[in-house]
């Protein structure tokens, strides 16, 4: 089964191509076809003129399906007048290199994605980045299968760290992360797509440190201005007092024989 989706997975503008297993939500854990497919695109008249990269890949019911998340422009399509009436005729060629029909699943399998030993439980993750970065390991330097799935470990908890809410990071964490993020770099990952979500994520973290440290000035401002009405309210009181015993000794002064009230109240 193919898939033809004209408008990208999730990118504008961009035609996204997918082969899929028939049926493959009745397939069993443990069934898996390792196979070579290309996709080859005609138009009306039947003329070819585009064909993919050959993809070598694992089918199984964690991943049973794989492609090409922007293969074309549908701009470029349209200019260079391979759509004939809007339409497109999607050809893929498939060779199967390895079959297994089924086989008991205990969870620690591993399957080939990509190049990488993975677990079963990871296969759909690890797809996931093949699919949409499908150069995150074309410069991988590390030959050793061992060493392969040491650092995909690392990157796919590398991913799970980034996924938290920004404001749940604290500085040490974020330059932590940073850290294991040039460290992946180094060995040949390319982890652009990563980068900028850490970007992203230092961003947010700032504008929420920054609008709490307003918030804070606010509430600072707040309670400085309710301390000086209070001394405003006292210091009235100490003028009103002052005021009562200057018109009290005036009055002494010039009425030494009357009793006066020596009280303001």
């Amino acid at each position: 089964m193919q898939t033809f989706i004209p408008k990208g997975n999730g990118i504008e503008d961009r035609l996204a191509l997918y082969l899929y297993v028939t049926n493959y939500g009745s397939l069993q854990l443990g069934w898996k076809r390792r196979a070579k497919f290309s996709f080859v695109l005609l138009n009306q008249s039947g003329k070819e003129f585009y064909k993919s990269t050959e993809l070598c890949q694992v089918f199984c019911a964690q991943v049973p399906g794989w492609g090409i998340v922007k293969a074309l422009t549908i701009k470029k399509l349209q200019e260079k007048g391979f759509m004939e009436k809007n339409k497109l005729i999607v050809k893929v060629q498939v060779q199967i290199l390895e079959v297994v029909n089924g086989a008991e699943v205990t969870g620690n399998e591993t399957m080939d994605v990509g190049g990488f030993h993975v677990l079963y439980s990871q296969a759909i993750q690890v797809s996931w980045i093949f699919v949409r970065h499908p150069d995150t390991a074309l410069n991988f330097r590390p030959k050793s299968h061992l060493v392969k799935t040491t650092y995909m470990n690392l990157l796919l908890k590398l991913i799970e760290k980034l996924d938290k809410p920004p404001h749940s990071f604290s500085e040490t964490e974020l330059s932590n992360t940073r850290t294991e993020l040039v460290d992946l770099t180094q060995t040949g990952f390319k982890l652009d797509w990563l980068k900028e979500k850490l970007d992203v994520i230092y961003l947010e973290r700032k504008k929420t440190a920054d609008a709490t440290h307003i918030q804070e000035l606010e509430q600072h401002n707040k309670n400085l201005k309710a301390e000086l009405n209070k001394e405003k309210i006292k210091s009235a009181a100490s003028a009103a007092k002052v005021l009562w015993l200057e018109q009290t000794v005036s009055t002494l002064k010039t009425k030494p024989n009357k009793k006066l009230k020596l009280s303001p109240n």
